[in-house]
């Protein structure tokens, strides 16, 4: 009897359970921050009678992810003529340096043409069809990440072809009020890195725009629709807005967060966890010790990080098929960490460790990357993680200053 008692007592808590949860469903919840998609579908004004061209990727969305292609091809009052994709492409199926073809957008049948690869600006015959250049892109907040170059080569099209250019803001997910690193050494200008701006510059991609526009002379007819509710502090997660992968490698915000650091690695033969689940958060190759490494780098006490050993197999990229050795990042307090000492104090630890196996790649990707010789040259002379980051810190600091006049949050 007691049995039997029991079951019919659990059975009614769960059905009551059920009743009150169909009864009072979960509420969805409304995003904080409305991206400059949205502010501009409420402003057509700029784009009446206009042919629009556009610059976006699958991040290009509203807070409900519907495509900023979809909103302006199925508005009445906007005439969408032409889509302009980057690296990656407009829908994002190519992976990193993987050159992109011009084709048909099978959705709407507009014209898709590709600026990265051989081409990297619009050129007038890409233009012939556009009024207007929208650029509405999600951004990571990092120098060596490509779609601000695509941005601004997009610019400069538009001041040659006097285009307007209208940026549709969206948030910077490491916040507004992060700026680490060294500021970019105009003799290691490339594709991921063309201007002198730190590594980790704490500006939305509108704020960059302006930046550009008036500190290098680009000189567009530009106009940045601004989001309504970001505020500086905000990390991605803070915005209410679903996070869509920018790039194949990028695929959460806490990717984005450590990506600034990690990316360095790129530059080395030690695998930056491309070809697993955690790329840029899984480090290593089969040369290291996951407990040695773990354990060194923990014993320096970087600010809001700790360290996992960690073994992995990438499926592509470095080490492919070879189990790795290494950590994985746990980044604890995201105001506190500071991604490129980070990476800079992993590089050297591995340098320091295993100076046998570890090396720079030759191609002088690394310094593209850093924007500069001398962090190599400071890693292979053996000076210390402080004396390397009080060298870019009085660059960080002439550099907010001038920041400062484009902020627009």
């Amino acid at each position: 009897m007691k049995k039997q008692a029991f079951w019919l007592i659990t059975g009614l808590v769960v059905l009551s359970t059920l009743t009150a949860a169909a009864a009072y469903p979960e509420k969805e919840k409304k995003a904080k921050v409305s991206p400059g998609i949205e502010v501009l579908i409420e402003k057509k004004r700029f784009l009446k009678g206009k042919k629009v061209g556009l610059i976006t990727n699958p991040t290009g969305v509203n807070a409900e992810l519907t495509s900023s292609i979809d909103l302006l091809y199925q508005d009445r009052d906007i005439e969408l003529t032409a889509l302009f994709g980057p690296e990656h492409g407009v829908r994002g199926d190519a992976q990193a340096g993987d050159e992109v073809e011009s084709y048909i957008d099978e959705k709407t049948g507009l014209p898709v043409y590709s600026l990265y690869g051989d081409t990297k600006k619009p050129t007038p015959e890409m233009l012939k069809n556009v009024d207007v250049l929208l650029f509405d892109i999600q951004d990571v907040g990092t120098r060596f990440y490509t779609y601000i170059y695509t941005m601004a080569y997009a610019m400069e099209a538009a001041k040659e072809n006097d285009i307007p250019f209208i940026v549709l803001d969206r948030p910077n997910p490491q916040s507004g009020t992060k700026v680490e690193g060294p500021v970019l050494d105009p003799d290691y200008s490339s594709f991921i890195g063309r201007y002198p701006i730190p590594l980790i510059h704490g500006m939305t991609a509108g704020e960059l725009a302006k930046f550009f526009t008036r500190e290098f002379d680009i000189g567009a007819d530009l106009t940045v629709i601004k989001m309504k509710g970001w505020k500086r502090k905000m990390f991605f997660e803070d915005t209410g807005l679903p996070f869509v992968l920018p790039s194949p490698n990028m695929p959460t915000a806490d990717t984005s967060i450590v990506y600034p650091g990690t990316g360095l690695i790129e530059g080395t033969n030690v695998s930056e966890g491309r070809g697993t689940t955690k790329p840029f958060e899984l480090i290593g190759a089969p040369y290291m010790k996951s407990t040695e490494l773990a354990d060194k780098l923990n014993s320096l006490k970087l600010p809001g990080v700790v360290f996992r050993a960690a073994s992995f197999t990438p499926t592509f990229s470095k080490h492919q098929n070879k189990l790795c050795h290494g950590v994985e990042l746990y980044v604890k307090n995201r105001t506190a960490f500071q991604p490129v000492k980070t990476g800079i104090a992993i590089i050297k630890t591995i340098h320091d460790l295993y100076p046998n196996d570890f090396e720079f790649l030759p191609n002088s990707h690394f310094n593209r990357l850093i924007g500069n010789g001398w962090v190599k040259t400071m890693i292979e002379q053996g000076a210390s993680l402080d004396d390397t980051v009080a060298k870019y810190e009085a660059e960080q600091k002439r550099f907010m200053n001038v920041r400062n006049k484009y902020l627009l949050y």
